[in-house]
């Protein structure tokens, strides 16, 4: 296989482990800490997991190794989207079982939790695995998103596992991925199959994170990589002087990618979705509010700009939260069909028209219609529209020239404004992991293995202090029911990890609220570059600007 000269350099970079993790297997020793309990519904959480919930939180630790000798035979499985830095993950498991014992066995399930149930696999060996190592993707065995949850499913997972002697799953995925994975674990315990489960925590929307978890791997790379392309159109804009970029960047359940994106290069307008809702901002004061900052720096001269959008923020709307509800009532059932019968769009409309509220009309009467229509594309699963596929930033570009005219005519604007747009997700998925990532991820998986080692199960595989140099890294493990609580999905209530929002008190986000007047009306951009694999510590191993202030570093 031909590999590029980058890909042969990242080949003989190697990952720095944290401390205790150094000393070689026979010399790390557990430490458990106290019993825990779910976030939140505890009795509730408790009942579905009698044989996995409360146990306690572990850290690894420099001493002897006291856990029992046996041979490992390991599954892993990689689970949901791509993340910067999968790959070393598991070429960290790998290593610390073979470490252990050369007789030790990794079996990869194949594109994903599907790969189990199906019983399609590799084995890994040395020459195989040694092509993956420190390269972004997923390709080392595939990704999926079939979700392990029915009883039907476990059994036939009991059974593959039973079939080939395995010890241990290790799930590498986000919330619903760990969700799925203490779910499985419950079972396993339940019908004493002797199999163990252990997640690593994945996702470069930022979501999976709380007081155990300070960030999921992924978000590292993913955001360097974003806001290098936003300081090149920065770079681009301040140049040209003649174009408002709408730039939308992943994270449809929280705004944490958007606002590490602003931390890093220092834009003119960042909608965080969170303040939308605390705000109950409508589609109108947003415009408004980003029409102000186009207006002050044409006032200066200045007819360009930079506007980051999150990919989700209109499900952060009130208003339009109640249209995509009406939406989805009034194509309910065979009430689609006779919509989509309609041959034009003025027939469509007068549908529409006489389905909805007063008050949902009005809003959805302001959207271009480009926008309306993408609300009325192919529905989701259960029948409901794909917010996912509206282009958010060609709707507030939209609504903010049309701000913009109504002051021309009103003789308050004489500036000019031209937009131009960008989404920017899936060029960050697969990006080379940073120096920060190769570490944080390898440390995971190695230290799953640990986990595994001493026979923990329904648990997290958590590395800890990450704003320190990997040295200083606590390595270590929590139960995943300690994150979890219940919520409403598809009509029932569901066991689910909590996703994290980004905090409104936090000091991230007061970090940038103290300084995005500043960045509205000047030109304060920051051109964060290539992420730096090569250099100064200071410059190549650093770590996110969000995890830099929460630290209050």
């Amino acid at each position: 296989m031909k590999i590029s000269p980058l890909q042969i350099e990242r080949l003989k970079y190697e990952p720095k482990l944290p401390g205790m993790l150094r000393n070689g297997i026979s010399e790390i020793s557990v430490s458990e800490g106290e019993e825990t309990r779910s976030v939140a519904d505890q009795e509730k959480i408790q009942a579905l997991f009698p044989n996995t919930y409360g146990k306690k939180e572990i850290v690894f630790a420099k001493g002897q190794n006291t856990s029992a000798a046996k041979k490992q035979v390991v599954g892993v499985i990689l689970s949901g989207g791509q993340a910067p830095g999968g790959h070393n993950v598991v070429c960290g498991l790998y290593d610390a079982l073979k470490a252990t014992d050369k007789e030790n066995v990794l079996y990869g399930f194949k594109n994903g939790p599907s790969g189990l149930l199906d019983d399609d696999y590799l084995v890994f060996d040395d020459e195989y695995i040694d092509q993956f190592r420190n390269t972004g993707g997923f390709d080392i065995i595939g990704s999926g998103r079939t979700k392990l949850e029915t009883e039907e499913q476990f059994a036939v997972a009991a059974e593959v596992c039973k079939k080939h002697g395995i010890t241990a799953i290790v799930i590498i995925g986000g919330d619903d991925s760990n969700t799925n994975a203490a779910v499985l674990a419950e079972y396993f315990a339940a019908h004493e199959t002797g199999v163990q489960v252990i997640g690593c925590p994945k996702t470069i929307d930022g979501d999976l994170k709380n007081e155990d978890i300070e960030c999921s791997f992924g978000f590292d790379t993913a955001t360097k990589t974003y806001s290098e392309l936003i300081g090149n159109i920065e770079r681009d804009a301040n140049s040209a002087k003649k174009y408002w970029h709408f730039v939308k960047v992943m994270g449809r359940s929280a705004s944490h990618v958007a606002l590490e994106a602003a931390l890093e290069t220092q834009p003119n307008i960042c909608l965080i979705s969170e303040e939308v809702a605390a705000k109950k901002m409508s589609l109108s004061q947003i415009a408004d509010y980003i029409a102000d900052s186009v207006a002050a720096r044409a006032a200066k001269d200045m007819n360009f700009g930079v506007a980051i959008i999150p990919e989700g923020v209109v499900e952060f709307v009130p208003e339009f939260s109640v249209l995509i509800s009406e939406i989805n009532e009034l194509l309910a059932g065979s009430k689609a069909d006779a919509f989509n019968a309609l041959a034009t769009w003025d027939e469509k409309y007068a549908f529409i028209e006489q389905g909805l509220t007063k008050e949902s009309m009005a809003v959805f009467a302001i959207l271009p219609q480009t926008i309306q229509q993408q609300l009325f594309l192919e529905r989701d699963p259960h029948g409901n529209v794909q917010v996912s596929l509206i282009e958010s930033e060609k709707l507030f570009s939209a609504l903010v020239k049309a701000k913009l005219d109504e002051r021309k005519k009103a003789g308050t604007y004489k500036g000019k404004f031209s937009a131009l747009h960008h989404f920017f997700g899936y060029e960050g998925r697969c990006a080379f992991p940073s120096n920060f990532d190769a570490d944080y991820c390898y440390s995971l998986g190695y230290n799953a293995f640990m986990l595994i080692q001493y026979g923990y199960t329904g648990y997290l595989s958590k590395i800890s202090n990450l704003s320190k140099p990997a040295e200083e890294w606590v390595a270590g493990g929590m139960p995943i029911t300690k994150m979890m609580n219940m919520e409403r999905r598809h009509g029932e209530d569901k066991p689910v990890i909590r996703k994290a929002l980004v905090e409104l008190e936090g000091k991230p986000f007061k970090y940038f609220e103290a300084h995005r007047e500043e960045w509205a009306v000047g030109t304060c951009y920051l051109y964060p570059g290539a992420i730096q694999y090569y250099g100064p510590a200071s410059v190549c191993d650093i770590t996110t600007r969000t995890l830099a202030l929460e630290k209050g570093e």
